[in-house]
């Protein structure tokens, strides 16, 4: 009845990361860190797992001599947060039917 949730999305500042990067195609890891008032180094470890996974592509540059790392959504990662919130939705629906 109920589909399992991706394990990789069910993570909050995963998840956070995958909603940003769904409305802006690509932001700067600053950016990211900002919005989600993550950690550096949280960020970093939750980015990674994301890239591992295939829903983000990352490019690490320097700007005037700055590094600078941005982070896109990739359509593998479309598709998996698309069908996240499905899944969720499906969960709401049969507790709305069982209220």
């Amino acid at each position: 009845m109920f589909k399992e949730l991706d394990p990789i999305l069910h993570s909050q500042l995963r998840l956070a990361v995958m909603s940003l990067l769904i409305s802006v195609k690509e932001a700067e890891f600053t950016f990211i860190k900002e919005k989600t008032n993550a950690t550096a180094g949280n960020l970093s470890v939750q980015v990674q797992k994301l890239k591992d996974a295939g829903y983000i592509d990352v490019t690490k540059q320097f700007k005037d001599n700055y590094p600078l790392t941005t982070c896109k959504i990739t359509k593998a990662g479309v598709n998996a947060f698309e069908d996240y919130v499905q899944v969720l939705q499906d969960y709401l629906k049969v507790s709305k039917k069982n209220a």
